[in-house]
């Protein structure tokens, strides 16, 4: 093994032991304006894509500054952690979630969002429903299994 090999070991090593561990399934939302993630924690690392404001992103590690975030596509990238926001969202992800005006399957349907789709959650507790409201302010109750974000 290189020196150099050596040295990018080491400061991997020393990487994943400064990442402190997150509790689980910590989900922020991008803020207002579109952030860039990173392949590592610096502006000067790789970029890999932008991403748009209100998408639902898990905080996997925090690193100064820097968090490293998980997508609904199981993809992983850096961010920081100043363009993240504490409002809540989650996206649809199956084919067509119903979006309903109680927590159960035999309540009236107010709309149906198409997968992709961002929904504000009002109610961070989450059970078999999660209780959310789309952009043009209908609200409602949709199963938990058919978003991602919570």
């Amino acid at each position: 093994m290189t020196r150099f090999h050596s040295f990018c070991l080491f400061a991997a090593v020393l990487l994943v032991l400064a990442c402190g561990p997150v509790r689980a399934a910590d989900f922020r939302s991008v803020g207002s304006a579109s952030v860039v993630l990173y392949d590592a924690p610096s502006s000067k690392s790789g970029k890999r894509h932008v991403a748009p404001p209100g998408m639902p992103v898990e905080i996997l590690a925090r690193y100064g500054a820097w968090v490293k975030v998980r997508d609904i596509d199981g993809d992983m990238a850096w961010t920081e952690a100043k363009g993240l926001s504490a409002r809540r969202t989650v996206v649809v992800r199956a084919v067509q979630a119903r979006v309903r005006a109680a927590a159960d399957d035999t309540a009236a349907i107010l709309m149906t969002a198409d997968k992709g789709v961002l929904l504000e959650l009002v109610d961070p507790q989450a059970g078999d429903w999660v209780r959310v409201r789309h952009q043009d302010g209908i609200g409602g109750f949709v199963r938990a299994v058919e978003v991602w974000g919570i």
